[in-house]
């Protein structure tokens, strides 16, 4: 059902290959101690930072979609692919509505109320019947306004809307197939409802008086669905509205209750999982691997099956580590096991687990090392033929140390052709002898290197095309420089890196706060790594020092406010 009356509102390094790296936005100094801005100022100062206003990403619309209607049919599966910045789907800068999104957004609502208002009228009596009285039916109609709009609009509906939504429902009973049809005024009011910015954004007016001419404090239902987007990746809970009810998220220390309650939840898991595959991009596994293949004259193990097999390994590791290992950040670097089920015990060459489900299974120490040495990103990062110290250097540089390796110059050369008389090291040994290829292959070839005792599919060897494997590495412009041999000592370095675990704060915060930082968040920055420091970096613990900063309770405010 179309009609004019209903209509979408919203809100609206390019370096030289020197030998130089780019710190991201908000990375820390060379020596990881970052910017000393002085706990003194920032006991004194409230600044949260920016805070633009956020639209919901797609599997944020399917999952608000499931929690309001127990609808599963994820309307937002059609819609355009949400824009990524710095690996992260939920960035507010590029989460804009274009005219086609815009039309999606109208389609779904349109479905959604098609499919559910009928479900709706079960609870609103006064409108049952071929004989409902009008005038009653119009009560039942704002009960389920304020009720339904106080879920979709995650905010109790203002006087001002209901008398809006009433209309609405008013004009929607005269347009149905029967002479009086509530059912058709349910489904224009759900229709409107899903189409509100409130819907839509995660809107955050904060309370009436601000904190100061720059600060406004969140009211406790804004912070609610910071709570559940980010711990989440949906709308609040029944628990979480009655606590916005009673105005008690305004309190940090409830805020903390709620959301060690959430991380005990299922759902909980689902949204961390998420960041991880967006940090790590193992979404990108599957299709990537997929549509590169594999040379089957020198990998003749590969199948199509397998990528999706590594993803879902690297994804339970995670999830297991976090939830049920309690695991630090060191642990999930050194770690000496993975999630294994028969088919990976039968590509691992290992005795193993007997059945489909994933279970821990313990490795070699002295070969494997967390999620280093997971075959999934492994072979992600490697060549349909061979393995790739560029890109597993580069991976370790980007993603890790939250440095960002300049790009490739216009002339670079082809890699050379497999060659079985030497290895893959010696082969790319011509990367250090030219100068056009050095400044940048210096920053990831020797971190690659270090790699070299995994093949092309992740699995570990010895030899090469009969040659020993030489996995020696260097580490240079890091807190942790040094050589090393093999990913189990790179890994072992990197989990005692300050820099790493500023990096992985950074990957956190643009994930929980929808942005990159800046300069005004220093403050926030420094107390989230110091509270996951003094939490012997615990994971869980860092999620839950997301939501004790300032950055978390209140906003910035905009010019004229």
């Amino acid at each position: 059902m179309r009609t004019s009356t209903l209509c979408l509102s919203h809100v609206a390094l390019a370096l030289v290959c020197v030998g130089t790296f780019a710190c991201k936005p908000g990375a820390d100094d060379e020596d990881g101690s970052g910017d000393d801005v002085g706990a003194a100022f920032c006991a004194d100062v409230a600044e949260p930072g920016p805070s633009p206003v956020r639209r919901l990403t797609r599997s944020e619309y399917n999952n608000t979609v499931y929690q309001l209607f127990g609808d599963s049919s994820q309307p937002a599966n059609q819609f355009p692919p949400d824009e990524e910045a710095g690996g992260f789907d939920n960035q507010a800068d590029v989460l804009v509505v274009s005219p086609l999104l815009a039309e999606h957004y109208l389609t779904a609502a349109e479905n959604l109320g098609i499919a559910h208002a009928p479900e709706f009228i079960e609870d609103m009596p006064q409108c049952q019947g071929a004989g409902a009285d009008q005038a009653m039916c119009l009560t039942d109609a704002e009960a389920f306004i304020r009720s339904f709009g106080k879920r979709a609009l995650r905010r109790p509906v203002t006087d001002e809307e209901v008398t809006i939504y009433l209309d609405l429902f008013d004009q929607g009973t005269a347009l149905g197939a029967d002479a009086y049809s509530p059912t058709t005024g349910v489904e224009m009011v759900i229709t409107a409802m899903l189409q509100s910015p409130s819907f839509l954004y995660r809107v955050e007016f904060g309370m009436p008086d601000p904190v100061s001419a720059d600060v406004v404090e969140l009211t406790s239902y804004e912070v609610a669905s910071r709570l559940s987007y980010l711990l989440w990746n949906t709308m609040p809970d029944d628990l979480l509205f009655e606590a916005a009810d009673a105005d008690l998220l305004r309190d940090p220390a409830e805020i903390e209750k709620q959301a060690r309650r959430m991380l005990e939840t299922p759902r909980a898991r689902q949204a961390v999982k998420n960041f991880f595959r967006q940090w790590l991009s193992l979404d990108e596994m599957v299709p990537i691997i997929t549509a590169n293949g594999k040379n089957l004259e020198i990998y003749p193990d590969y199948y199509e099956g397998l990528p999706a097999l590594w993803q879902a390994e690297t994804e339970a590791f995670f999830d297991y580590a976090v939830f049920e290992d309690d695991a630090t950040l060191s642990d999930l670097f050194t770690a000496p096991y993975t999630m294994m089920n028969k088919e990976l015990a039968d590509f691992y060459g290992v005795t193993g687990p007997t059945g489909s489900e994933f279970e821990r299974f313990d490795l070699d120490p002295t070969r494997y090392s967390g999620f280093m040495t997971q075959p999934g990103l492994l072979a992600y990062y490697a060549k349909p033929d061979r393995s790739s110290p560029i890109h597993r250097g580069k991976h370790t540089r980007e993603h890790l140390l939250c440095q960002e390796p300049p790009p490739p110059p216009d002339n670079v050369p082809p890699a050379p052709n497999v060659d079985e008389s030497k290895t893959t090291k010696e082969q790319f040994a011509q990367h250090s002898e030219d100068p056009v290829c050095y400044g940048c292959h210096a920053l990831m070839d020797p971190i690659g290197f270090g790699y070299e005792h995994f093949d092309g599919l992740g699995r570990y060897r010895e030899l090469e095309w009969g040659l020993p494997v030489d996995a020696e590495g260097v580490l240079t412009g890091t807190d942790v420089d040094g050589a090393f041999n093999g990913v189990n000592e790179l890994a072992a370095k990197l989990a005692a890196s300050e820099q790493v675990k500023s990096c992985v704060v950074s990957q956190w915060f643009r994930f929980g706060y929808g942005r990159f930082e800046t300069d005004l968040d220093d403050c926030t920055v420094g107390q989230l790594e110091d509270a996951f420091a003094a939490a012997n970096y615990d994971i869980k613990e860092l999620i839950v020092a997301l939501t004790q900063t300032e950055a978390f309770r209140y906003r910035h405010a905009v010019a004229g406010e």
